[in-house]
């Protein structure tokens, strides 16, 4: 086929999902975003997400009505390896107000339904991302991820979502670190093979990048394909943050180790020994990271009476913040890194469930609670998806994978972690689950492909 006539058949498709899944910020771009046609994923349907300044003229509103007329002056760096890549943008996606919520239901655009059961949310941030393709519409879609905002929408839709190293990809021209360095830019893909060849085409640094990933001997595509010899695994059920976890989750967790022993790898249960409220209060420089860039970013404060109720208290206690507020969730970033590094010179690899529960019902996470502080807000999602966050703050490489399914048919995502920089391993070892429980040709009801 050629480019064009995928590019037509994409855009039936984007449209015919769009109507059930609410998962476009916008009508379709008129034509494809710039992009070079002989790049490694040359004419390959994509879509960006609405996270603020992204593809150079593109509006965003970061899912908020308080944000009008706003656009992308310069590409983001990621942006420009997209296109040299090929990838051919065809529309953007839905994101939860701010992207602050494991939940992608705004005001401003409505929720986004799941294609595996349309009462149900589709997790967030990267939530329209995941929608579509989980439903066929596109095979890759832009997401990013400060808190699990590739894996929580991964694990709700059933695809495979990589949150890389902090410095694997870039984040410039406009941040040297975002959030921190707690926000890492990437996507959401089917299979371990789309992620593997998408990650080959963005993963170099860029000229001035603080954090750099140590580069692979070789590339990804070619080492899923390389056996990582036996490894060993440390898995676990239990939050360290004490949330409660569902039976079915927990179950598709130890599955997913047993496998691991059937294929080789030595796995123990092990306890992780992680603060969990160091890593809600190393959450708080993410919100005031993105409250802080919305109000330098903007001409004028947002009008509150359009913010939903949790930015309002976002934006009020960014202004309270103190250097010594800041200083110490650096620290408390230090208490979980530590614990995180010393687990990864004992185990090759940490197992968890991504999420503690099936995909929520609309209306679960409810990001318009006034009752709500930034901390106690941040409480309640890592309730739902305590398992996340952590990788985050200590900046190592973590995969959600759609090993598991509930017994209503929802998929059930498992989160694999490895050293700082060890992608590989996390790809080798993913091609190798993929292998022995194969989840691709699984279609949710709302499929259009």
């Amino acid at each position: 086929m050629s480019a064009a006539e995928v590019e037509e058949v994409a855009r039936r498709a984007l449209e015919q999902a769009d109507a059930d899944l609410n998962a476009l910020t916008r009508p379709l771009f008129d034509a494809s975003l710039a992009h070079e046609p002989e790049g490694p994923l040359g004419g390959v349907p994509f879509v960006i997400k609405d996270s603020g300044p992204f593809a150079q003229g593109v509006p965003f509103t970061i899912g908020s009505r308080s944000i009008n007329g706003a656009y992308a002056a310069v590409d983001h760096d990621l942006m420009v390896r997209f296109r040299a890549a090929g990838l051919a943008a065809l529309g953007q996606s839905t994101a939860p107000e701010f992207g602050l919520s494991f939940a992608t239901e705004s005001v401003r655009y409505g929720p986004t339904r799941n294609p595996w059961d349309l009462e149900r949310g589709v997790g967030g941030s990267s939530g329209g991302s995941a929608a579509l393709v989980a439903a066929g519409a596109v095979p890759i879609a832009h997401a990013n991820d400060a808190g699990g905002s590739i894996r929580v929408p991964a694990s709700s839709c059933g695809l495979v979502g990589l949150k890389p190293s902090l410095g694997r990809t870039p984040c410039g021209p406009l941040a040297g670190e975002v959030a921190f360095g707690q926000l890492v830019e990437f996507a959401v893909t089917r299979t371990v093979r789309d992620t593997a060849l998408l990650l080959d085409a963005v993963c170099a640094p860029t000229v001035g990048d603080k954090y750099q990933a140590p580069q692979p001997a070789r590339s990804y595509a070619e080492l899923i394909h390389t056996d990582p010899g036996r490894l060993r695994v440390a898995l676990t059920t239990s939050a360290w943050t004490g949330a409660t976890v569902d039976a079915q989750v927990a179950e598709a967790t130890v599955t997913v180790g047993q496998v691991l022993e059937w294929i080789g790898h030595t796995v123990t249960e092990s306890r992780v020994d992680v603060d969990g409220e160091a890593v809600v209060e190393a959450a708080m420089l993410t919100a005031v990271t993105t409250g802080g860039a919305v109000l330098r970013g903007a001409p004028r404060r947002p009008d509150a009476s359009l913010l939903e109720a949790v930015s309002r208290r976002v934006l009020a206690e960014t202004e309270a913040f103190t250097a010594l507020d800041v200083m110490n969730a650096m620290e408390a970033q230090n208490r979980v890194t530590r614990p995180v590094g010393r687990l990864f010179q004992e185990y090759d690899l940490l197992v968890t469930p991504t999420l503690a529960q099936l995909p929520a019902r609309h209306g679960t996470l409810n990001y318009h609670d006034p009752r709500h502080s930034v901390r106690s807000w941040l409480g309640r999602i890592f309730e739902y998806g305590p398992f996340t966050a952590t990788f985050n703050v200590s900046g190592n490489p973590a995969i959600s994978l759609p090993l598991g399914r509930s017994h209503e048919g929802l998929p059930i995502g498992v989160q694999l972690v490895a050293a700082h920089g060890r992608e590989d391993l996390l790809l080798q070892v993913a091609a190798q689950l993929e292998q022995a429980a194969p989840w691709k040709d699984r279609q949710p009801p709302a499929y259009v492909g």
